[in-house]
């Protein structure tokens, strides 16, 4: 017993040591939609705090950064071209996926951390993008899940920034990552993840909320709450578009 004792006073002792803490922070952890959005830029910048130094021997410091937007289930279709004619053939639901991902980090992720500790932190979109309860009469339905993250890729939603945490003397880190244009209103989670000997040290994690702004919420509120009202206000508008088109071109004939 004495001796068990002892060797759970030696860890204790030894917890200080290994102690390593990220503090990190956002430019901004509010995004405004508005008519003329064109994106943003979120600027991830920290510390890490230690309690003592590094012990020998220990692995490299690794920092990864994500930015992982509103999550939720998703119908993905396929198409079937049948008499010249482009049809949805198929239709499979995305149990939860995200709509805008990007993953920034120091190096390679096989450098950074165990696939064990993806599964467990859900770290990247292998863990984000879930298609459980797939139904039986649609073959091939893995496609599905890999069309949707090849789709939003090649649109900027989903993004792997290799090497792109800049790391200085195991200390201060920084990261930009860009928002596209086409982000949904939502709340979106900026996450900094530290790692050492590819096994999580600490994280911490905060809230961007982007939301629709000025006059791009004015309309959308519009339709959302009185689309009768926003119904008559697009026929009024186009009417008048229609008369002043119409109207020019009568007088640049005459």
């Amino acid at each position: 017993m004495r001796g068990v004792l002892a060797a759970l006073f030696w860890l204790c002792s030894l917890l200080p040591v290994l102690a390593e803490q990220v503090i990190a922070d956002l430019n901004q952890n509010q995004v405004a939609i508005t008519a003329t959005f064109d994106g943003s830029e979120i600027f991830v910048f920290g510390a890490v705090r230690r309690d003592a130094p590094v012990p020998a021997g220990a692995g490299p410091l690794q920092v990864l950064v994500s930015i992982v937007g509103p999550e939720g289930p998703i119908d993905v279709r396929r198409k079937e071209q049948v008499a010249g004619i482009w049809i949805n053939a198929d239709t499979v639901e995305i149990d939860s996926a995200p709509y805008f991902y990007a993953m920034a980090t120091t190096a390679p992720l096989r450098e950074v951390i165990s696939h064990t500790e993806q599964m467990r932190q859900r770290i990247g979109l292998e863990h984000l993008v879930k298609l459980i309860d797939a139904p039986a009469d649609v073959a091939d339905t893995p496609a599905f899940r890999e069309a949707l993250m090849r789709v939003r890729s090649r649109e900027g939603l989903y993004e792997e920034l290799v090497g792109a945490v800049t790391l200085r003397d195991e200390t201060l880190f920084d990261v930009s990552v860009r928002l596209p244009a086409n982000l949904v209103e939502g709340d979106y989670r900026a996450r900094v993840v530290l790692t050492r000997d590819l096994e999580v040290v600490d994280s911490v994690e905060q809230t961007i909320a982007v939301r629709r702004s000025g006059f791009e919420d004015w309309v959308y509120t519009l339709a959302m709450d009185k689309p009768l009202i926003y119904g008559l206000l697009s026929l009024a508008i186009a009417l008048f578009l229609g008369w002043a088109a119409a109207s020019v071109f009568r007088y640049v004939r005459s």
